[in-house]
């Protein structure tokens, strides 16, 4: 019985983080790509999956966590005619919010010359360079030349010195 709880408990993890790992951050316009959308969709069925499951066990946070980076990778690969922008975003600073998850704000601006979109996956690393979390932001519409300011947060509470890493970006 103990080994089935901690199966569900595994596996309420996994969906937890991988669907919620789809957004990073919410604005008051719209996003334009596919990653919202699933995202709000697999929060509801990761929130009543951790539920039932009753919590998890800390060796699936690490599954947990590379679970939400094949998430997001999948999320990305849903953007249409994304070109590679990760030269156009940086990250700041890596705090710690008042509400206990990890943020770091990021900064894109648009090189191109005409105003584009941006979904940028953004990896989120513990002390000994381990994924802890991953996320999908969204940045909506940035003017030709503009830059534009948003902040990742991460999916959960992280502990340790965390470090971000921008692993792709795509411009739209």
């Amino acid at each position: 019985m103990k080994r089935h709880v901690n199966r569900c408990a595994s596996a309420a993890l996994a969906v937890m983080l991988g669907g919620t790992a789809l957004t990073g951050c919410s604005s008051d316009k719209p996003a334009g790509s596919a990653a919202s959308s699933a995202a709000s969709a697999a929060r509801s069925k990761a929130s009543a999956a951790a539920s039932a499951a009753g919590g998890a066990v800390a060796s699936a946070a690490a599954s947990g966590a590379a679970s939400a980076e094949a998430a997001a990778e999948a999320a990305l690969s849903n953007v249409k005619g994304g070109l590679n922008a990760q030269a156009d975003v940086t990250l700041g600073t890596v705090a710690t919010g008042s509400d206990g998850r990890t943020e770091v704000p990021v900064n894109v601006t648009n090189h191109d010359s005409k105003p584009r979109r941006y979904t940028i996956l953004i990896n989120f690393d513990d002390p000994s360079g381990n994924l802890a979390d991953a996320i999908v932001l969204d940045v909506p519409e940035t003017a030709a030349g503009g830059t534009a300011h948003a902040t990742a947060r991460s999916n959960r509470n992280l502990t340790g010195t965390v470090t971000a890493e921008v692993r792709r970006a795509l411009r739209y």
